[in-house]
C-alpha cells in the first residue's frame, strides 16, 4: 500500500504532462486557423452605409452614392476597383441615347482590360433601374458573371428589373451630381466597329480619367456648388 501511494506523485506529475502536452497542441491547431496577421479590431474603418465617388471624365464630373446597405458586393466590388485607380484611362464602350451609358471595362484602344473575379448577383435588393441609377454589367444568361463593367440608366428602365434570363441586373448607387455630364455623353455620336463586333461605340472617344472616392462632405459641397450654379442668374453684358 505504501509503494502504491508513494507512485501517485509520479502517476499525477505525469498526467499534468500529457494535459499540457494536449492544451499546446490544441492551441497551435486553433492559432493555424487564423489569419498570420490579425488587425486589432479598433483600427479596421466603420463601413459607412453610403458612400460616395467621383468620376472624372472626357465630358465633365460625375458624382455617384453607392448603397452599401443594399448591395455591399457590388460596393465592395467598384471600390476595389476604385482604390486600385483600374477605372483610370478606361472609357464608355457602349451608348445608347434611349436606355444607358457603359463604361469601365475597356481602354482607349478598345482593348478589354483585366478584371477580378465575377461577382454574385444582387438584382433582389430592392434597387431600380431608373433614371440616374448606377448598375452592374454582366453576361447575358449568366446571372452571376459581372466583374468591372457598369451602367448608368439615362432614363427608367423597369425592364432591367425583371428576371429575362434568369435573373435582372443589379443597381448599387446613383447619380447625386453630375448629371448634364450623363446627357452629354449620352448624346455624344455613335458608331459600330464590325472587326470588333462592337455596336454604339462613341465617335469620340469618352475618357474616365479617374475615379476617386471621396468623403461624404466632399460629395455634400460638390451637390451644392452644383445647386447653386443651376439657380445662379446668367450674367449679361451691360
Amino acid at each position: 500500500m505504501n509503494a502504491s501511494f508513494q507512485r501517485i506523485p509520479a502517476i499525477m506529475s505525469l498526467l499534468a504532462m500529457l494535459v499540457a502536452t494536449f492544451s499546446a497542441a490544441t492551441a497551435a491547431i486553433a492559432q493555424d486557423s487564423q489569419p498570420a496577421i490579425i488587425t486589432p479590431a479598433e483600427s479596421i474603418p466603420e463601413k459607412q452605409a453610403l458612400e460616395y465617388v467621383k468620376m472624372t471624365t472626357s465630358l465633365g464630373d460625375i458624382v455617384i452614392e453607392l448603397n452599401r446597405e443594399k448591395a455591399p458586393i457590388s460596393v465592395e466590388n467598384f471600390l476595389s476597383y476604385v482604390e486600385q485607380e483600374r477605372y483610370d484611362g478606361t472609357i464608355f464602350h457602349r451608348v445608347m441615347a434611349n436606355f444607358m451609358i457603359q463604361g469601365g471595362g475597356f481602354n482607349a484602344e478598345l482593348q478589354k482590360v483585366p478584371t477580378d473575379p465575377s461577382i454574385q448577383n444582387e438584382w433582389k435588393n430592392g434597387l431600380k433601374n431608373v433614371r440616374g441609377s448606377i448598375a452592374m454589367a454582366r453576361l447575358g444568361g449568366q446571372a452571376d458573371s459581372a466583374t468591372n463593367q457598369f451602367f448608368i440608366n439615362v432614363k427608367d428602365n423597369p425592364a432591367l428589373d425583371s428576371p429575362q434570363d434568369g435573373a435582372a441586373y443589379a443597381v448599387f448607387g446613383k447619380v447625386v451630381a453630375g448629371m448634364e455630364t450623363v446627357e452629354a455623353i449620352r448624346n455624344t455620336p455613335t458608331l459600330s466597329k464590325p472587326q470588333l463586333r462592337m455596336a454604339n461605340v462613341p465617335a469620340e472617344t469618352v475618357v474616365i480619367k479617374s475615379v476617386r472616392h471621396i468623403s461624404a462632405d466632399d460629395a455634400k459641397k460638390l451637390i451644392e456648388k452644383e445647386s447653386s450654379d443651376k439657380t445662379s442668374p446668367t450674367s449679361r453684358p451691360g
